[in-house]
């Protein structure tokens, strides 16, 4: 769009990535997300990244809850059957469902200083990645409208014979996430296919997460299946690294 001279109101819409713009109408649109103001989902997660922080995943199903339009998640249950978290950036708290405190942290993440990708992590180590990762996911692209990130075009990736075009955001020091930059990239339909980042609080390592299954909830298009590899110096995964994965199921916005 070319603003009109003295048009400010045009001014602001150039500054939006047409790629994001795009990405953003095919998973559900920026009125509908507007109306929304949390997601909750069953999820199911696994892969080896736990069991090398010395907290190997059970199956069982939990709850998910998110807010959209600040960063706030919790999941339930957690460590036992009455309890959840409770996520935003600044702490991380294990409750009982009544709301006491069994343990919590403020500025959590301070407390991965120095760590590698073998340092064992504790419970609210554990909560406060879920609770990042997961809003983060539930979020996406629409997150990246948010104040504070710059998003630009990057070289488009190609995987088989689909040509898949990229986006870097910079996230806000407030926005809690792996990586201050991470790469999303978009399929011809612009759905999410795939998304990059470091995994800041486990030794920075390198991952590319695949994303398939879309379905559309209450009017949201998203993947209800991750998977998170282990990404080599030419950015291909490491089939046989599934550090994460996770399964989505009965998906409600609201």
């Amino acid at each position: 769009m070319v603003p009109h001279p003295g048009n400010h109101h045009n001014l602001l819409e150039t500054d939006v990535n047409e790629l994001l713009t795009r990405a953003i109408e095919a998973h559900g649109g920026s009125r509908r997300w507007r109306e929304l103001t949390q997601a909750r989902a069953t999820i199911v997660s696994g892969g080896s990244l736990f069991a090398r922080k010395g907290l190997p995943q059970d199956p069982a199903p939990r709850q998910m809850t998110v807010r959209l339009h600040e960063e706030r998640a919790s999941i339930t249950p957690f460590g036992a059957p009455d309890q959840k978290t409770d996520f935003t950036p600044a702490r991380i708290a294990v409750q009982k469902l009544d709301g006491r405190v069994v343990a919590e942290r403020q500025d959590p993440r301070t407390s991965f200083s120095g760590h590698v990708l073998e340092t064992p992590w504790d419970a609210l180590d554990r909560a406060y990645f879920n609770g990042y990762a997961l809003w983060t996911y539930l979020t996406t692209p629409f997150l990246l409208a948010m104040p504070g990130f710059a998003v630009t075009e990057i070289e488009p990736w190609r995987e088989g014979d689909e040509l898949w075009r990229g986006l870097r955001a910079t996230f806000p020091p407030e926005i809690a996430s792996h990586s201050t930059d991470q790469d999303f990239y978009f399929g011809p339909d612009h759905l999410l296919r795939r998304h990059d980042y470091h995994v800041d609080v486990a030794g920075g390592f390198a991952a590319a997460q695949y994303v398939y299954d879309c379905v559309e909830a209450d009017g949201i298009v998203l993947p209800t299946r991750r998977r998170a590899y282990r990404r080599d110096s030419d950015g291909r995964s490491i089939p046989d690294e599934v550090m994460v994965s996770i399964d989505l199921s009965d998906i409600h916005f609201s």
